[in-house]
């Protein structure tokens, strides 16, 4: 493939070269990429703010994550974080830092991912800056939203009786994770074997390429259902759960033959020897939603099949707990994922 070196464009005629095919999809937007700032308009909408940050070797691995897909996850994840707030994305930032070893062409190929994820979710790509950086690759997204006045959903608003629900699927993204680990050690132990993922299309798309639940939040809005505390699920079942009791000061019970895990997950995870269970509780990435909602709504909720209840909320005295399928009771700890630094 051909290789233009980032050096021959210089930093402006790099971010020219990146943005020349941006596209304005919002009618907030009155100045886009291209001024020393974005000018956005949101019509007496509250705004919601929201930022990652994704670094090389801590929270992605090229050898196995795609470039276009890693730009369409870098968007996404920050999007997720917008409609966890019950909020609607409107805008993006983006910025990047990269090493000599990435060509114009590659980064071409992360912005396919961005922009793919742009169109999607109709957000728009207003502006971001890029510098070198001694190695690897860092990715920085600032994701805007707007929400009608003080309809906004934090954490913090759970109460006792509150039904705990969650949408999706639970553990696939970890088990997908699992898989590409190791077939990366394979590889690098024998680097003429071809890596085999086993035709497991659906936990390696649920790491490499995640949907933020969009439809969920506008579903939640169609049914006239207000989630008392909502938030996604990044580092994994157990630690957001113990995210929402603490900030909610309340506990809550979770059942175990609740967890929805899709079958495909299920199966993968006994290949391995694996607790489903655990999975669907430590596993993270999957980012679905996690929030709770009034017993009063819960004729409505199950009309969904992309929700389940999967436990209620009650005093904090009681903490966090699982009742297993045996009937058991365990606290719930938080292992959720943890940043490999």
């Amino acid at each position: 493939m051909e290789r233009t070196e980032v050096n021959s464009l210089g930093e402006f005629g790099l971010i020219e070269h990146l943005t020349r095919n941006n596209e304005t999809r919002q009618a907030s937007t009155l100045l886009s990429v291209g001024d020393d700032a974005a000018v956005i308009d949101h019509f007496g909408k509250q705004t919601v703010v929201s930022t990652d940050l994704l670094v090389e070797g801590i929270h992605f691995d090229l050898m196995y994550t795609p470039l276009k897909h890693l730009g369409y996850k870098s968007v996404v994840v920050n999007l997720s974080d917008i409609y966890a707030m019950n909020a609607t994305p409107t805008h993006v930032t983006v910025s990047i830092a990269f090493s000599n070893r990435f060509s114009v062409e590659a980064l071409d190929e992360l912005y396919e991912g961005i922009y793919a994820a742009c169109e999607k979710y109709q957000v728009d790509l207003i502006g971001g800056d890029t510098s070198t950086s001694q190695k690897g690759l860092i990715i920085s997204v600032t994701a805007m939203g707007e929400v009608t006045p003080n309809q906004f959903v934090t954490r913090s608003g759970a109460q006792k009786g509150d039904l705990l629900c969650v949408s999706g699927y639970l553990g696939g993204a970890f088990l997908g994770l699992t898989l590409l680990e190791r077939e990366k050690k394979i590889y690098l132990e024998n680097p003429g074997v071809q890596p085999d993922l086993e035709n497991e299309a659906y936990i390696v798309g649920k790491l490499l390429k995640p949907e933020a639940r969009k439809d969920i939040v506008e579903w939640l809005a169609t049914q006239g259902i207000q989630p008392t505390s909502m938030m996604d699920i990044s580092d994994g079942l157990s630690s957001e759960v113990l995210h929402i009791c603490k900030q909610s000061n309340c506990g809550v019970v979770l059942y175990e033959d609740k967890l929805p895990v899709h079958n495909d997950a299920r199966q993968f995870a006994y290949k391995l020897e694996l607790d489903p269970t655990a999975c669907a509780l430590s596993g993270g990435e999957d980012y679905e939603l996690l929030f709770t909602i009034a017993q009063a709504d819960y004729d409505k909720i199950v009309l969904s099949e992309e929700i389940s209840v999967i436990g209620y909320i009650t005093e904090p005295e009681k903490k966090a707990t699982l009742v297993t399928r045996g009937g058991n009771v365990h606290e719930i700890i938080a292992q959720g994922w943890q940043h490999r630094v």
